[in-house]
């Protein structure tokens, strides 16, 4: 009994590090600059920087906000060319009066929303948000904007993550072939796999947390909640274009990351 007894309090005591741990690791943000090889990329482009923020689940308790607020204020101090926001932007939407003081500080950025603002999940604390525009920040939703970078035209189109899961949105419909440059962003990481290669040039999404809780395995670590998934976080190069997905910044269903920290990304864009 007094063995069973011992066992049970360091179950216990092991059980409530881990729980510590998670709560700090969901405000330990890393701010990050990556080199980006994109096919593609004019010359006049070289060089040219994104910061990629993603998945703020803002509107419930989390340390997450510490993660959310620093990267968010990175993003600002490094005056990038671009900002790019992914999607779960909400999961409240008593966060809105947060999320938009946030994205008031963020330099020529553009958005799409997540399967979180319309509470499409599983996650029970989750409550639709009523987001139609995010001004001064540019809300796309089926559709898109050219802006000129650098003398060149620059098209950055994005997804309603509604309409795309019904089948209801073709993204290549977007696509100006008038443009220099193509950037499309979604939610979902698996649409590099359904476009026509050039339609676009760099895909960024969002959505995967880096798996949120994750375990050590081998060299690498074993995300629970995405075993099977074939892109979860950073650069791949796929036919159709480059891919980037953020880690993201908060956090859902629980409020901790376990070897999934909270990234905001910079991303250097370079000749592939």
């Amino acid at each position: 009994m007094r063995a069973r007894g011992a066992l049970t309090g360091l179950g216990a005591a092991a059980a409530a590090a881990a729980a510590g741990w998670g709560w700090f690791e969901a405000g330990w943000v890393r701010l990050r600059t990556l080199d980006a090889p994109v096919r593609g990329l004019p010359a006049e482009l070289e060089d040219l920087r994104i910061v990629h923020l993603s998945d703020f689940h803002l509107g419930v308790p989390s340390r997450s906000l510490r993660a959310i607020e620093r990267g968010v204020e990175w993003a600002r101090e490094r005056d990038p060319d671009l900002v790019a926001i992914t999607g779960d932007l909400l999961s409240r939407p008593s966060g809105e009066a947060r999320l938009r003081s946030l994205v008031a500080e963020l330099p020529r950025c553009y958005a799409v929303l997540g399967n979180h603002d319309y509470a499409d999940s599983r996650d029970p604390f989750s409550k639709p948000a009523a987001l139609t525009e995010l001004e001064p920040a540019t809300l796309l939703r089926d559709d898109s904007r050219i802006v000129e970078v650098r003398g060149l035209r620059v098209q950055i189109a994005g997804v309603d993550p509604l309409t795309y899961r019904r089948g209801q949105t073709l993204p290549e419909r977007l696509v100006d072939r008038d443009t220099d440059f193509r950037i499309l962003l979604c939610h979902y990481p698996y649409i590099i796999d359904k476009l026509t290669p050039g339609a676009f040039h760099l895909v960024l999404a969002g959505h995967l947390h880096s798996g949120q809780i994750a375990l050590p395995f081998g060299s690498g670590k074993l995300r629970l909640s995405q075993v099977s998934w074939t892109y979860v976080e950073g650069l791949y190069q796929r036919p159709a274009a480059t891919l980037h997905i953020s880690p993201g910044l908060g956090t859902t269903f629980v409020p901790f990351r376990f070897f999934a920290r909270p990234e905001a990304t910079e991303l250097v864009l370079h000749c592939e």
